[in-house]
């Protein structure tokens, strides 16, 4: 059996590897091409699939979870020809279930966190397959409009959302801030009307509702949304001066009364059985709705339990989407395409004859690596009955549950006569250098480093990434044109542009697509730049393993540059004094802290780092708030928890400032104690670490 079919509990640690690399790269892609080009290639419950694997895999195998996981993801970056606004509170995805069990996990998740007795009441909705929008209303009055984005920044489309019928210019007995969410869609009437308008004067046709939806929104000219047949349903909120209500179905019927639309299928379910047959309902009328939806939202109902949930990463504890399964087709092979990423990795990539699958057109699709071509696993095993993949072949295109879009197998009845298996290649595409393929290692890659082109390039597409360095105006494309024609090598470059060619005989601004007033712009924005938080120069850096998270752990715990400079340089993967300190933060383990030693001890990448912040005035991560007893102390839980549960407790600490660590070290400020607690405490007395109960610990943080 293949390992993208596989079930999750009979993979081996090396095949877990493998899917979650394979993982990364096709959700990569995939949000790339919903959020940021309104031109999916997968269906939102494909999409899910691909991400309900991982989620399955990263639990089973926590210490192979990626930094920069896809699971800690939201959207993708605001696109450029939009302003951006900051969301006040962050605009959070939902994390997914796909069948009653799931269903029944979520509830007994919650109660279990909650330590409640009573059964819970939810609401349930039906999920809209669109576009989500804020609208943010002051004293009443509607004043920005934005799209969720990256989920803490987003596109403004104020002026458009002004022509939307369904969205009200002003309030009445609204809280004076009110921010109000909900989604953006078009019926299916609408959409095949706004189709044959589009063909008969020869203009763009969508492919299904949502991208029509997303493409009328997000139009640069406010009359082209206008004429387009939006609407919107109103269904969660952000900011607030003042609460809507005390339950979720109460602060739906209050958006309902202060003139928005919410959707007439929201229901109160008080079990999960209840939540479960109002799916089955909703999933029955799908067909006959008039409009897009892919799932069924459930949200605890008590807002006040609904605060003490709180959120993961990315999602809230208290919500999730039951989404509806997805589909599958056949197409031809057309080409094998080599990509090579900012680490090296030579990622082959199907070219196919467009296909469309569940309303999406699907012309690429990951191959995974050379194994998975072959039909084999990393460890020699068969996938695909052993069938190889070749150019010409007839190949079925797998859209749930696995890795998708991708391969899932080949009909040898129809393989052209006299092809030839796949010869992947032994050397780089990009540089010619020697593609090396270490034990244990699923990926072959590039050993040539910053003289690869390719990973030069992807470094510094990385680099000025929305979450690095995010510079105005310049993105990919501006990378690609800079280093094609030698203007950068490396990050470092960057901020000498002005310097090089600000003036003088080679000026930006006398590029084609460059004037006096753009050039300025940019230089100004790489300027402004240099004062770059420690989190996003962390992240910037691009080194293998570490990614959003990992990097603002490192700039709490470190600080300043300086600090983290110093201890990168001082720790020695063989263990010292810096390298322990580097791994007792909490989400650090020995794969990420090997992989950023390395990095500071390689002679080129070091002088290529010390070029970047030789440039830069980099900004000291944030000190926690010190209205807190708690902040900026390093705290252990160990034990059992009496009256919140340790994930409870841990979210309450960070919520304070604290830094919480998994064990104890010279450096833990507090050990809090329940019942049951071992060596940790032990430990501590030897160390001299103040111990105290979980009554004590209430009552430090006042929630006695």
């Amino acid at each position: 059996m293949s390992i993208e079919r596989k079930p999750v509990s009979d993979l081996s640690k090396d095949e877990a590897r493998e899917a979650l690399d394979a993982l990364a790269l096709a959700l990569s892609r995939a949000d790339d091409a919903y959020h940021g080009q309104d031109r999916p290639t997968l269906s939102d419950a494909d999409y899910d699939a691909l991400k309900r694997r991982n989620r399955d895999i990263e639990a089973r195998f926590p210490d192979l979870k990626k930094p920069d996981s896809p699971s800690d993801r939201v959207g993708a970056a605001p696109a450029e020809g939009f302003g951006k606004i900051p969301h006040a509170v962050r605009m959070m995805s939902l994390a997914n279930a796909f069948d009653e069990a799931d269903v029944s996990e979520f509830d007994a998740g919650i109660v279990k966190y909650l330590g409640a007795t009573a059964p819970l009441s939810y609401t349930a909705e039906p999920k809209i397959d669109g576009l989500s929008l804020s609208l943010r209303y002051e004293r009443g009055v509607l004043v920005q409009a934005a799209t969720r984005g990256d989920g803490e920044v987003g596109e403004n489309v104020t002026a458009n959302a002004r022509t939307i019928d369904d969205i009200p210019q002003t309030l009445e007995q609204a809280p004076d801030i009110l921010e109000v969410r909900g989604e953006v869609y078009m019926s299916h009437a609408d959409f095949e009307g706004l189709n044959a308008g589009q063909a008969e004067k020869g203009g763009k046709t969508f492919a299904n509702p949502r991208n029509a939806a997303a493409g009328s929104l997000r139009q640069l000219d406010a009359e082209i949304t206008r004429a387009r047949p939006l609407k919107f349903f109103a269904y969660a909120w952000g900011e607030l001066s003042a609460p809507l209500a005390t339950t979720q179905w109460a602060a739906i019927q209050r958006l309902s009364d202060l003139g928005f639309r919410t959707n007439p299928l929201t229901r109160l379910c008080q079990s999960p059985a209840e939540m479960v047959a109002h799916y089955r309902d909703i999933e029955l009328q799908r067909a006959t709705l008039g409009y897009d939806i892919d799932g069924v939202v459930y949200k605890v109902n008590d807002l006040a339990l609904q605060r003490r949930l709180g959120f993961r990463a990315t999602t809230p504890r208290w919500a999730i989407a039951h989404k509806f399964p997805a589909e599958l087709a056949w197409t031809t092979l057309e080409a094998i395409d080599i990509q090579v990423g900012r680490t090296g990795a030579l990622s082959p990539v199907a070219r196919l004859a467009p296909v469309t699958v569940g309303g999406v057109v699907v012309s690429n699709a990951t191959l995974h690596n050379e194994d998975y071509i072959a039909g084999r696993s990393s460890k020699g095993e068969d996938i695909r009955a052993g069938k190889d993949i070749r150019l010409g072949d007839w190949v079925q295109v797998y859209r749930a549950g696995d890795v998708i879009p991708k391969i899932a197998d080949v009909d040898l009845s129809r393989r052209p006569e006299g092809t030839v298996p796949f010869t992947f290649p032994r050397v780089c595409p990009e540089c010619g250098s020697e593609a090396i393929r270490e034990e244990g290692d699923a990926v072959r890659r590039c050993s040539g480093g910053l003289i690869c082109p390719a990973q030069a390039v992807e470094k510094m597409k990385h680099f000025v990434s929305r979450a690095a360095f995010d510079i105005d105006g310049l993105g990919a494309k501006q990378v690609e044109q800079f280093f094609t024609d030698g203007w950068i090598h490396e990050p470092a470059d960057i901020f000498t542009l002005r310097q090089r060619f600000g003036s003088g005989l080679q000026q930006l601004k006398n590029r084609d697509g460059w004037g006096e007033k753009s050039a300025n712009s940019l230089f100004n924005a790489i300027d402004a730049a240099r004062d770059v938080p420690l989190a996003k120069l962390i992240f910037a850096l691009g080194i293998r393993h570490v990614g959003e998270q990992s990097a603002s752990l490192l700039a709490v715990h470190y600080g300043t540059w300086e600090a983290f400079e110093a201890a990168m340089t001082q720790a020695d993967v063989g263990g010292n004094e810096a390298w322990s300190d580097l791994m007792s933060i909490d989400g650090i383990g020995a794969t990420l802290a090997t992989s950023l030693v390395t990095t500071f001890h390689q002679e080129s990448e070091r002088a290529s780092i010390d070029r970047l912040v030789a440039q830069l005035d980099p900004q000291a991560a944030a000190k926690p708030s010190s209205d807190s007893p708690v902040a900026g102390k390093i705290v252990v839980f160990t034990g059992s928890l009496e009256k919140m549960t340790r994930a409870e407790a841990k979210a309450r600490a960070e919520s304070l400032g604290a830094k919480v660590a998994g064990s104890v070290s010279a450096k833990t400020n507090l050990l809090v104690v329940g019942p049951g607690a071992g060596s940790k405490a032990s430990k501590a007395a030897d160390l001299g670490v103040e111990v105290i109960d979980e009554d004590a610990w209430l009552a430090l943080i006042g929630d006695a």
